[in-house]
């Protein structure tokens, strides 16, 4: 018990002094009542209460926050059903490596009338997809707790962190004080290992540099780029690498979105080094390590995690940024790289890319869609993809210019985060462009988040591939072999849904007429939803057909 002459706080007004101390601006949540001692003290600090329309809808807003900024979003749901709520984006978090705090209620521990009712192991629930999952016992702990919590979400690799605050331990009286958070550095790679990899790549021939979502967390564009551009070696990116190198480059390749048998793989398998920044083998392998194969020197925070198709020879561990200036001084300029093959690849890849984008078939084809976006965004504006089909065509036909700039998931490769996503982006650069692309499958699952833009006024576009169907799925099912059976579905008047909320509704009927009314809409402000008809009959025939017919030849 506190002294009579010592100072207490209630434990939720300490909690939040704790959150502003940490920097957090907002908090993204659908509360229950378990949670309204925590609402209370928000309710009079600088923190920003975002009231979303599920708990999904917070946890990937707040992921999304983090994910831009580097620095933990949070979101707060109550106990049972809101808790259980959040562990889609949990594990979107986990794997995608974003640093997310959720905060949920609980029932009271030490002394409960109401037996089991709603009362799950939360705590338990999330340790497996969290890197740390704590119930708050007493009051005195918060300050520690939620430092904790911070520095592990934050702390490579990002993740996600769950703290639960039962209702009798919010409404106590502490005495503790705050932990004043301080700033993080990252060890340096040692110089032998710098060395060891800097020999490798002057003995390659055809060395590749792989660029992945690891170089997307931190300010490492200038060093990479500077690396490619000294040593003049050609680069590739994973789907979550895109923009950390700007892809108008020479030296782009291309992006690494189907497993093998693309252009770019006869590349990656004549290259007998691939240096590796930032790859994290949460995302659908690039390309497969063999026995006796090519070497990789993996370069990113922490180090690689082996499995059958990733085994590097060399790893440079450490701070991402110095390896990389460092390893590039290492190198210096006495390289023989041969970039013939590598130009021929070039080609080829910018020749299939091309094909398609002035398509006037309606509805619209894939080729035509992205190029088009692509015409519509500026370099820094931002699209958010939910997940289906159209998101490998992204990633292999739309350039990213810039980092961040391309916001999808090929870690948990979730359909549900594309809006909220957005939404996030949205918020933190109300300056940029921000589009929302979606198939109206994924559209759906999170289709109310709307209300919450219109609430926020955000400056939105959400565009929505219209095939009445869940695409992706029927072209794996085509591809198996099997009928195209059961995977069809009925969508609402689009239009009419956007308007119901406030929003601005567009139907496409030709396709001259999608950049015109992508840019009307940016220009008018506000939440603008765009429906597409789309024409996937290409998937099978461009993705499938045609690369096998001609990748094997290059």
């Amino acid at each position: 018990m506190a002294n009579s002459n010592t100072q207490t706080i209630k434990a939720t007004d300490l909690f939040v002094k704790a959150l502003v101390a940490e920097g957090v601006e907002q908090i993204f949540a659908v509360p229950g009542e378990e949670n309204l001692d925590l609402v209370e003290s928000l309710r009079t600090s600088s923190i920003k209460l975002i009231l979303t329309r599920h708990e999904q809808g917070a946890a990937f807003m707040a992921a999304t926050y983090g994910r831009l900024t580097g620095k933990p979003g949070v979101c707060m749901a109550t106990l049972g059903p809101g808790a259980t709520n959040f562990a889609t984006p949990a594990a979107y978090a986990h794997l995608g490596g974003f640093p997310l705090i959720m905060i949920t209620g609980q029932k009271p521990i030490k002394k409960s009338k109401q037996g089991q009712f709603q009362i799950i192991d939360v705590v338990g629930l999330f340790d497996p997809i969290c890197k740390m999952s704590k119930q708050i016992v007493h009051g005195n702990t918060i300050p520690s707790l939620v430092r904790e919590a911070f520095r592990v979400a934050g702390e490579e690799r990002p993740g996600a962190v769950l703290l639960e605050l039962p209702e009798d331990i919010a409404e106590e009286q502490c005495d503790a004080a705050v932990i004043t958070p301080h700033k993080r550095y990252y060890a340096v790679a040692d110089d032998a290992v710098l060395s060891d990899a800097a020999d490798l790549i002057k003995k390659a021939r055809m060395p590749l540099v792989l660029v992945g979502a690891g170089a997307n967390r931190k300010d490492v564009r200038d060093a990479i780029s500077g690396f490619i551009d000294a040593t003049g070696i050609p680069f590739f990116v994973t789907q979550m690498g895109k923009g950390v190198v700007d892809e108008r480059s020479e030296l782009f390749l291309g992006t690494a979105a189907l497993s093998d048998g693309d252009y770019l793989h006869c590349a990656i398998d004549r290259a007998d080094l691939v240096i590796n920044f930032g790859h994290d083998v949460v995302e659908k392998p690039p390309f497969f390590m063999e026995d006796g194969g090519k070497k990789v020197i993996h370069v990113n925070y922490k180090s690689a995690q082996v499995d059958s198709v990733y085994f590097p020879q060399v790893e440079v561990v450490g701070d991402l940024a110095a390896s990389v200036r460092k390893l590039q001084t290492a190198v210096g300029n006495d390289l023989r790289v041969d970039l013939t093959y590598f130009k021929t690849i070039k080609a080829e890849v910018e020749k299939h890319l091309a094909e398609g984008v002035d398509d006037p078939r309606f509805p619209v084809t894939p080729q035509r869609f992205v190029a088009d976006t692509r015409r519509a965004m500026g370099d820094k504006d931002i699209i958010a993809l939910d997940n289906g089909i159209y998101k490998i065509w992204y990633a292999r036909n739309y350039k990213a210019y810039e980092p961040n700039t391309v916001l999808l998931d090929n870690a948990l490769a979730t359909m549900g985060a594309g809006l909220p996503s957005a939404m996030a982006a949205a918020m933190q650069y109300p300056d940029r462009r921000v589009m929302a692309i979606c198939g109206d499958g994924g559209f759906m699952m999170n289709s109310q988040e709307l209300e919450t833009a219109i609430r926020l006024k955000l400056n939105l576009v959400v565009m929505v591939f219209n095939d009445s169907s869940y695409g992706m799925i029927r072209w794996k099912q085509t591809a198996a072999g099997f009928d195209d059976w059961g995977l069809e579905f009925g969508n609402p008047d689009f239009v009419k849904y956007a308007e119901s909320y406030g929003a601005t509704g567009h139907r496409i009927e030709a396709t001259d007429d999608l950049v015109p009314t992508i840019n009307a809409a940016f220009k008018a402000g506000g939440v603008h939803l765009i429906d597409l008809p789309v024409d996937y009959s290409d998937n099978q025939k461009v993705l499938i057909d045609e690369l096998a017919e001609k990748a094997c030849l290059l």
